[in-house]
């Protein structure tokens, strides 16, 4: 499958937000990781749908709009109008039978659904989900806050889901190229990364870096 990087705007300069997603884009980017964070569900909060609107306006790269937040499935429609292309949502927060008719609602308006999983949380948890899902997302550091360190215990749970689901596997958390490798082994796709390709300052050659850690 075709390696992808994902920036992920939580290490982005807000001040220049426009700026910074131009920046990526121009490096290569293949989508953007939109991390909406309400303080209860992780302790950290973040942004809402007005900033995804601001973001759909200033690029034209897929929007992944992670919600990790409590009781997903009614946020929904606020950040669909906003001009998000995937939503994911978390396991730990939505019931089969809610994440079943929000999947029902998003394909109806031609948006991906994602299904998602905190390090603690087993593999298996997911696999009622799969049916449904566009895409997995694997949390590789606890939810919250940037800069964090991987996780190794993501690993045999990316292999895992990996052998249970074709679609796209996306890993978020700690993500660098030496981490890539490891990730693109265990059959992840997508490859989230925020403070280490905002920082850089030669992010296209990062990005290939990532993307090619796997050959």
């Amino acid at each position: 499958m075709k390696i992808k990087i994902a920036p992920s705007i939580l290490s982005a300069d807000f001040s220049c937000l426009g700026d910074e997603l131009g920046r990526m884009e121009k490096a290569g980017a293949d989508l953007f990781h939109v991390d909406i964070m309400d303080g209860h569900f992780v302790p950290n909060i973040t942004i809402g749908p007005a900033v995804v609107s601001f973001m759909r306006k200033a690029t034209k790269l897929p929007l992944d709009v992670h919600l990790m937040i409590e009781n997903p499935q009614e946020f929904i429609d606020p950040f669909v109008y906003a001009g998000s292309d995937m939503i994911t949502m978390h396991a730990e927060a939505i019931s089969l039978n809610e994440f079943k008719r929000a999947v029902v609602k998003l394909r109806k308006k031609g948006i991906k659904a994602g299904i998602s999983l905190n390090p603690p949380t087993p593999a298996k948890m997911l696999l009622r989900y799969l049916p449904y899902s566009d895409l997995i997302l694997v949390m590789s550091v606890n939810p919250g806050f940037g800069g964090q360190k991987f996780i190794p215990s993501a690993l045999p749970k990316i292999a895992y889901l990996r052998s249970k689901f074709s679609g796209d596997i996306a890993v978020d958390g700690g993500v660098n190229d030496q981490v890539s490798r490891l990730l693109i082994k265990s059959g992840a796709n997508i490859l989230v990364s925020g403070s280490y390709l905002f920082k850089s300052s030669r992010p296209k050659i990062t990005m290939e870096m990532m993307r090619n850690a796997g050959k």
